[in-house]
């Protein structure tokens, strides 16, 4: 059950798209920010606690609304791959990509034969069998492969990674790659933007989409992310929005307190 929203061919012409994090489990704020002109979410179930049957009910939410959604596993595990596109995810954003072979390795879990190894079944996706043969058809032509590249490791292999053209996307995880850099936090730190530099120049060569997210999602910081040239941009998140929401009110009332 995927959505009709073309979501791999739009990030094969490198379009500008922006996406919504999601770290809550409850459908209704994936649904909220599907309402609102996001071209995809994402679920993050790697620091999160979202269990696979809510990342079902998450994933009908947002393409309820007719945009794709896309769950990041814990793991690159077939344990979590699988069950996530049985429940009707548009692709997978597989976290800490660092090599080639890691690379293939998903591809075989994510691609059905010829180019994969995934196993047929019948569950959500299929519409429970009643649109299996689209499904089947469609999918290796749809699917969505975001790799995110979050380490030295990763950088140094990038053209290696991006030799296979099932890569749809990549995204930087800065937080990670400056850790990786020994610079954890300091995302300004001259390694950790040369690094940067270095997967959005490599991706332009590749043609590959890439992008980041930004934790504050102003026009400014919007405006650098883009001179930098991500070619997507995912926009914040619930957790940010409803912290930042947290604090801003934090500090009106402790204004207004005696």
């Amino acid at each position: 059950m995927m959505s009709l929203n073309n979501l791999r061919e739009k990030f094969k012409s490198r379009e500008l798209l922006f996406g919504a994090w999601i770290s809550y489990a409850h459908p209704s704020i994936t649904e909220n920010f599907a309402e609102h002109a996001f071209d995809f979410t994402v679920i993050d179930m790697e620091h999160s606690t979202i269990s696979l049957e809510q990342a079902q009910r998450i994933i009908a939410a947002s393409q309820s609304q007719g945009v794709p959604c896309l769950p990041r596993p814990v793991s690159h595990s077939n344990d979590w791959i699988k069950p996530l596109l049985e429940s009707g995810a548009d692709g997978i954003v597989a976290p800490m990509v660092n090599s080639k072979l890691e690379a293939s390795s998903l591809v075989e879990n994510i691609k059905y034969p010829p180019i994969g190894k995934r196993s047929f079944g019948v569950n959500r996706a299929q519409s429970y069998g009643s649109k299996f043969n689209e499904y089947i058809s469609q999918w290796n032509k749809r699917s969505v492969f975001m790799a995110q590249i979050e380490s030295k490791q990763a950088v140094e292999n990038l053209t290696e990674i991006l030799e296979s053209s099932e890569i749809d996307a990549v995204m930087i995880g800065p937080y990670d790659l400056s850790g990786s850099y020994g610079q954890p936090g300091n995302l300004s730190h001259e390694l950790v933007l040369n690094a940067e530099k270095t997967v959005i120049e490599v991706c332009k060569q590749f043609n590959v989409s890439c992008g980041t997210q930004l934790s504050d999602f102003s026009e400014i910081n919007l405006n650098v992310a883009l001179e930098k040239g991500y070619s997507f941009i995912i926009a914040s998140s619930d957790l940010f929005v409803l912290n930042n929401w947290a604090a801003n009110a934090e500090s009106l009332m402790r204004k207004y307190r005696k």
